[in-house]
């Protein structure tokens, strides 16, 4: 049974949504078109709210108290530098009470790796983010296992030479303690002004997942700062995994790499195989691996800031099509679903109108996987830098996007107040949008929301975070994650339901 203190808190935060919505007409209450919950066809579980702290992260999904509901993992902060006592925090999947939460330095933008390093069947939360901030944190108490700097003693080389940790990946096990091991990239200096070029060299760390130890370290071959969650090949043998990463930033150009583990374990990244070059911007979004010319070898498609999306082919490395989005930029990592009428693949973006940090609206593409065409193109909504989700919403057999899509008003004194909400795009009877509930009030900068069936129901759960300032779009002053319910059947496995995919590893 749901208790009276759920119900009137849901209420509450339902009806401030509403007033303001009613306020800056968003809605109309004449509509007919409604849901069971009198506005949309879906319902809001629950919504938990963070004073004064903001997130980049996106959440991933695991069961962390045995109730067989998957709970919620993610990562915030306030503003760089700022210290959090909740900067990484677990969120009972069935309630959206805190299980347990972790205190910072700094922020933690990353998104969880889920590991069993403890062998008790309860995945740990292996998360990163700013100065060089890299923890291991037991996932049934929330207990510290390992801290990246205290465990290399590391507290004086801290925004000097370990900068930021992007999202790890898992390697087969390196140290014989049959725990996989990990690989993660640190770099980027939030103290650098734009277009500096004395910037940190980056680097490509392999650490032992039990403790945190370094293992071997490798710097970029080109000299250039990393921002770059790297991606793995799908091989098992440390011979034949292949590592793809990126250098440069929004006003620093860099490379797109390819270079072998076994390389990188020696030390060196002297024979890295330089994919693609950008002048002026890097490569910042993860990479994503796809079999795009039915070979059953992964062909890698990345996407550079300045606005073009390339796909490589995963056995000659050479390039299979590029595509240009004119006058947009590139944050996010590419999606992957099956679109057009034939079997492969294809690939969806989000690009960014505008040049950093001056952006406008988002720019939607979608691009045959096969012949790389652009195939669909359209502007809506207001700056973010999520990753879009793939899912077949209405069992057509054809599949559709999920986006996090941000709204903005402005009134006739020229003050504008932002909204967001998640919205489907169909492409298989012409091209519609739809909203999946009716927009709330605040703005989404870029976490990936995380969409799949939870407690195993057979519906889609949507779960998802945004600031909750009317006012601004930048903002780490308040922070609300929330559980959707959808009446949307899960027939099949979701292929691409999170950040990086449903696995979290970059692999369709």
């Amino acid at each position: 049974m749901v208790s009276k203190k759920k119900i009137l808190g849901s209420f509450k935060t339902f009806s401030q949504g509403i007033l303001v919505l009613l306020l800056f007409g968003f809605i109309d209450l004449t509509s007919s078109k409604t849901g069971h919950n009198g506005f949309d066809p879906n319902e809001l579980i629950w919504s938990v709210q963070f004073p004064n702290l903001g997130t980049l992260s996106s959440p991933r999904a695991t069961d962390f108290n045995g109730d067989g509901t998957l709970d919620i993992i993610i990562g915030a902060g306030r503003l760089e530098f700022q210290a959090t006592d909740t900067a990484i925090v677990a969120i009972n999947g069935k309630s959206g009470k805190i299980i347990w939460k972790r205190p910072t330095k700094d922020q933690i933008f990353g998104s969880a790796l889920l590991l069993d390093i403890t062998r008790d069947g309860v995945d740990e939360v292996i998360i990163g983010g700013r100065s060089a901030t890299l923890q291991a944190i037991n996932g049934t108490n929330g207990q510290l296992i390992w801290d990246f700097v205290e465990s290399n003693q590391l507290k004086e080389q801290v925004q000097i030479n370990y900068f930021n940790f992007y999202n790890a990946q898992l390697l087969p096990d390196l140290t014989g303690d049959g725990i996989p091991d990990l690989i993660v990239s640190n770099g980027g200096n939030v103290t650098k002004k734009p277009f500096d070029p004395n910037r940190p060299t980056g680097k490509i760390l392999v650490l032992d997942a039990s403790n945190g130890k370094i293992i071997r370290e490798v710097k970029m071959p080109d000299k250039k700062e990393i921002y770059h969650s790297i991606t793995l090949s799908n091989h098992s043998s440390t011979d034949e995994i292949e590592v793809v990463f990126g250098t440069g930033g929004e006003t620093i150009g860099g490379n797109l790499y390819i270079a072998r583990l076994r390389d990188i374990l020696d030390g060196t990244l002297e024979k890295a195989q330089v994919l693609a070059i950008s002048k002026n911007k890097g490569f910042i979004a993860p990479a994503t691996w796809v079999d795009l010319n039915e070979d059953g070898i992964e062909d890698i498609v990345a996407n550079a800031v300045e606005g073009i999306v390339y796909a490589f082919d995963g056995r000659t490395k050479e390039q299979l099509w590029k595509v240009k989005l004119p006058g947009t930029e590139i944050y996010s990592s590419p999606a992957v679903g099956l679109f057009t009428d034939d079997e492969i693949p294809d690939v969806f973006v989000n690009a960014n109108s505008g040049v950093w940090p001056d952006f406008t609206f988002c720019n939607y593409a979608m691009i045959d996987g096969a012949k790389g065409k652009l195939k669909y193109t359209e502007q809506f909504g207001s700056f973010q830098s999520s990753s879009p989700l793939v899912l077949d919403t209405n069992g057509d057999g054809a599949e559709e996007v999920l986006i996090s899509d941000n709204r903005q008003r402005v009134d006739a004194s020229g003050i504008k107040t932002f909204f967001t909400t998640i919205s489907v795009i169909d492409f298989k009877q012409g091209v519609t949008k739809k909203d999946l509930l009716t927009p709330l009030g605040g703005n989404n900068i870029s976490s990936t929301p995380w969409i799949g069936d939870l407690n195993g129901d057979k519906f889609l759960d949507i779960v998802f975070s945004h600031s909750d300032n009317l006012y601004r779009t930048y903002s780490f002053d308040g922070l609300r994650i929330n559980l959707l319910k959808t009446n949307i059947p899960v027939a099949t496995p979701v292929k691409w339901g999170a950040y990086m995919g449903s696995s979290y590893n970059g692999r369709y």
